[in-house]
């Protein structure tokens, strides 16, 4: 016995040594875009790097704050955070009710409706890029917030796991609400809503980073400076030919850039793990 509880004792000892050993690797890059961010020019240009931060921070962020290539980098957090808000929002809205339809109504060629939207996975955004840029352009929408959400708010994802979720509710809470009256829509938000709330959450974060990291899509969309991305900003900042990168304000960029997916991650974080590891019904 006293050797069994040894053994588990050194492997839960080793194993907190691994998982601190491994958020210290991925953690390191991070602090050291920190430092580069509050320190000056010369020090980041100048072998050995700092590994203490400087005490230029308020100076660098600020300067990053309302500086930038084409637009203050404020207004492209603005622009990052109202798209990952409208595509997150979006997906989920749209997903609740696809899925909603799927399971709980009856219509010709269902099941053929939900596998073409299943097989939608198949194909990413740059494969029908063109066309969607096509229709965006045709509808006026290029250079506006609709043009970068609405194109990326269908998520068949969602809809699979919302439908899979769906099915999982027992029969007799469908049928306890017809008999009490409730129509479809009072069943979907008195009874599905609440329940898929971890659901919900966990999926909000997800699509939430997925929206702020769009690069691609924002290029095509956004001629006009003011409605540029962090991500587009912080790739403009980047030198091209002999151009000297201002490193500090670039990494203050950066971290700036870090604050709102962190943010969402760490306000819904009960709500997500719980979302991801079980299922309430």
């Amino acid at each position: 016995m006293s050797g069994m509880v040894e053994k588990r004792g050194q492997g839960y000892w080793l194993t907190h040594v691994t998982l601190i050993t491994g958020v210290l690797i991925i953690f390191f890059p991070i602090y050291l875009a920190f430092v580069a961010s509050t320190v000056t020019q010369p020090e980041i240009v100048k072998p050995p790097m700092p590994l203490l931060p400087g005490d230029h921070f308020l100076e660098n962020y600020r300067e990053a704050l309302v500086s930038g290539i084409n637009a203050p980098v404020w207004r492209m957090l603005l622009n990052s955070t109202l798209m990952a808000l409208g595509i997150a929002l979006g997906k989920i809205i749209i997903s609740l009710l696809s899925a909603f339809a799927i399971v709980y109504f009856r219509f010709p060629a269902k099941q053929f409706f939900f596998w073409l939207i299943f097989l939608t996975l198949m194909l990413p955004v740059e494969v029908r890029i063109v066309p969607t840029y096509e229709v965006v352009a045709n509808f006026g929408m290029l250079n506006s917030y609709s043009g970068l959400i609405l194109p990326l708010i269908a998520s068949a994802t969602a809809t699979f796991l919302f439908r899979q979720f769906f099915l999982t509710v027992p029969d007799e809470l469908a049928e306890a609400a017809r008999v009490d009256g409730a129509k479809s829509m009072r069943f979907f938000i008195d009874i599905l809503l609440p329940m898929s709330r971890t659901n919900i959450a966990a999926l909000f974060v997800i699509l939430f980073i997925y929206g702020w990291n769009q690069y691609l899509w924002p290029l095509l969309v956004t001629t006009d400076p003011q409605m540029n991305t962090i991500v587009m900003g912080i790739k403009q900042m980047f030198p091209s030919g002999d151009d000297i990168a201002n490193w500090p304000v670039i990494m203050a960029t950066a971290m700036l850039a870090m604050l709102p997916p962190i943010t969402v991650v760490l306000f819904m974080q009960k709500l997500f793990i719980k979302g991801l590891i079980e299922t309430e019904k």
